[in-house]
């Protein structure tokens, strides 16, 4: 920045002068925020106030050819970054803020933010990517770092991502789901099914549906017969409970891989929900759920499902990558 573009003025003579940037206060433990407005003119009664929150100068900008403002650079940058479903705030101390329209999975393309952040005078923020966010949610914030950036920076970033947003948000399908609990404990009534009522409310929480519940006992080819009655219904996901530990006559995984077109894996990495299976029967996707979805808030189950449910094909890569971080206990 070239410091001939500012002109530092005293407060007591700043009368009638625009404010160059926002001016932030801070009260530890109770506030810290915008004081002062950028192109705020400075009044009489303010200078008590410029003075308490260490404002002994203020600056006065003259920009030069190919120097830009933080503020117009933060929007700009925000402008290249947000995709669908993301608002753009006003830009507020020289950060523009993002922030969700909609109930959805945000998507984050974590290279390009480094990419962006290895440019020249410009910062970008982000939540982590897959995290489920609500309208007014925030995602993402840009700034320029200094108060005065030549406008090539700004430039570059806007280049590298003239074909691809970083940030969005994509809205949950509504899905019809097939559920088909195995187990011959079950089949024959001497248990009481649980899977079910935790089912639908996963379920129902991203506006999809569990359309019908069927039984079978631990038998391969019953089990196959039931996951293609639901494939024949042309429902949008097969959800498999029971029968999915290590146990000998546990079928489920056998059942699920002889229909299925295209086995992602039986197992994941994650704690708890390790007994996750992810299958495809051409583009329907078929779950084995591990029996922790029984007791535990959150298991592999919940990690995958949101996902599925924008739309988005679950791969073996994805998968491993669960065990980073994906430990909650068990």
């Amino acid at each position: 920045m070239k410091s001939s573009m500012l002109k530092e003025v005293k407060v007591e003579e700043a009368v009638g002068l625009r404010l160059a940037h926002d001016l932030t206060k801070i009260v530890p433990g109770e506030f810290k925020g915008r004081a002062f407005k950028q192109g705020h003119i400075i009044l009489e009664e303010d200078i008590p106030e410029l003075l308490k929150i260490g404002k002994e100068h203020i600056y006065v900008i003259n920009l030069e050819k190919g120097y830009i403002h933080e503020n117009d650079a933060a929007i700009r940058l925000a402008n290249v970054v947000a995709g669908e479903n993301v608002q753009l705030n006003e830009p507020h101390e020289g950060k523009v803020t993002m922030t969700s329209s909609i109930f959805g999975l945000a998507k984050i393309e974590e290279s390009l933010v480094h990419q962006v952040n290895s440019l020249t005078d410009v910062a970008l923020a982000t939540i982590p990517t897959h995290k489920i966010v609500k309208p007014g949610d925030k995602l993402a914030g840009t700034r320029a770092l200094p108060l005065i950036i030549k406008e090539e920076y700004v430039e570059q970033a806007e280049a590298l991502l003239k074909e691809n947003k970083i940030v969005e948000v994509k809205a949950f399908q509504h899905f019809r789901v097939g559920l088909v609990t195995t187990g011959s404990e079950v089949f024959k009534g001497r248990i009481k099914d649980r899977f079910k009522p935790i089912v639908e409310g996963k379920l129902k929480v991203f506006g999809s549906e569990l359309i019908e519940q069927r039984l079978a006992p631990d038998d391969i080819e019953w089990i196959k017969k039931e996951i293609q009655y639901f494939l024949n219904k042309k429902v949008d996901m097969v959800l498999v409970s029971g029968g999915m530990s290590v146990d000998p006559d546990d079928r489920t995984p056998f059942a699920i891989r002889e229909i299925a077109t295209n086995v992602i894996t039986q197992g994941t990495p994650m704690l708890p929900g390790s007994m996750l299976m992810v299958a495809y029967h051409h583009d329907i996707p078929i779950l084995g759920l591990p029996g922790g979805v029984l007791h535990d808030p959150y298991t592999a189950f919940d990690a995958v499902l949101p996902r599925i449910l924008v739309g988005d094909s679950i791969t073996k890569d994805e998968i491993i990558r669960l065990g980073y971080g994906g430990y909650y206990g068990c």
